[in-house]
């Protein structure tokens, strides 16, 4: 290229470049007028009406090219999340995954909290010297209704030691091993407790049964016993506290000739779904029968007694008053005959 046409061109560029920076300036200059006019004025006067003419007539015009502008801004978001790689999505499930697993922990948790919260509960209300433990397994044969727990001699625990859940009493140890125990639960058909009705304080026994029912016995008849009462123990024997809830009156049956009603019993709690229990490993005297408790026991038994034997008195003078008869009636027989003959 000549040399007179490339200076020529360099001459042009700095003739432009300066006179884009004039253009700058002077627009920087007419904006610091505009807005020191404008704030001088306050909002009222000619720069401020001629900048709101301006910009209600602009409104329209920014409304028609944000609707105009819509579909293509709409068409890159959709295009931008498509282009989501393989791998971002597979984090995401992942960690969806992760936020599940740890929601069903959490709730877990707070099951279990709420559960030892009323075991603690029982164990205040009923000032209890007790040893936590859990369940590990259920019954091993259909012939029996035992669970077996997580802790045992090395715990302090022994053969004998009632257990409970949050509701009351559920069983008693009748097997103890260094890291384990079996506990009888009260449905089993050896299981028997001493008990009595809350409201009436007429006391029994709470036995189970091979089909898995649980019966109050030894109530007499005359004593008061309504379905919906609350069964306790009665601290007799010196083995439960008195006075745990054991279970509820289901049933009431007055069965002739019997001096004891039919009583069934239904437990507070069902024993299939418990996880912890307490084990009461030793009674304060006020958990104790009292001499009372011992003595109206014995005045119970005795009236039973007395009914027993009134009962068999009156079944042996109805025996003695029909024999007479019987013989009177053969000796008429026999005076006949030997008429006759």
């Amino acid at each position: 290229m000549p040399m007179h046409k490339r200076r020529s061109k360099i001459g042009l560029n700095k003739q432009s470049q300066s006179l884009n920076l004039r253009v700058l300036v002077f627009c920087l200059a007419s904006s610091l007028t505009l807005f020191g006019f404008s704030f001088r004025e306050q909002g009222v006067g000619p720069f401020s009406i001629a900048r709101s003419v301006v910009g209600t007539i602009c409104i329209p015009i920014h409304y028609a090219g944000a609707l105009a502008t819509f579909p293509i801004r709409a068409a890159a978001t959709a295009f931008g999340n498509a282009g989501a790689t393989h791998e971002t999505l597979s984090s995401l499930k992942q960690e969806n995954a992760q936020l599940l697993a740890r929601v069903s922990e959490l709730e877990e948790a707070k099951k279990t909290t709420d559960r030892l919260q009323d075991l603690l509960a029982l164990k205040s209300t009923y000032n209890l010297q007790s040893c936590a433990a859990r369940i590990i397994s259920g019954s091993h044969s259909s012939w029996e209704d035992c669970v077996t727990i997580d802790k045992g001699t090395t715990s302090g625990l022994s053969v004998g030691m009632p257990v409970m859940d949050s509701n009351g009493a559920i069983g008693q140890i009748v097997q103890c091993s260094a890291t384990s125990s079996v506990v009888r639960l009260l449905s089993d058909e050896k299981s028997s407790i001493p008990a009595m009705i809350q409201s009436s304080r007429a006391q029994g026994v709470v036995q189970g049964s091979v089909d898995g029912t649980i019966r109050l016995t030894l109530i007499n008849s005359n004593l008061k016993a309504d379905v919906g009462d609350i069964v306790l123990t009665s601290g007799l024997g010196g083995i439960f506290p008195k006075g745990v809830p054991l279970g509820k009156i289901t049933t009431v049956d007055k069965v002739p000739g019997s001096l004891y009603y039919n009583i069934h019993i239904a437990k507070l709690s069902p024993t299939e779904n418990l996880e912890e229990v307490l084990v009461v490993t030793s009674l304060t005297e006020e958990q104790k029968a009292t001499d009372k408790d011992i003595s109206d026991a014995d005045a119970q038994d005795s009236v039973a007694n007395q009914d027993f034997t009134s009962v068999k008195s009156n079944d042996s003078s109805s025996s003695a008053s029909s024999s007479p008869t019987k013989d009177s009636s053969a000796s008429g027989t026999s005076t006949s005959s030997s008429k006759g003959e």
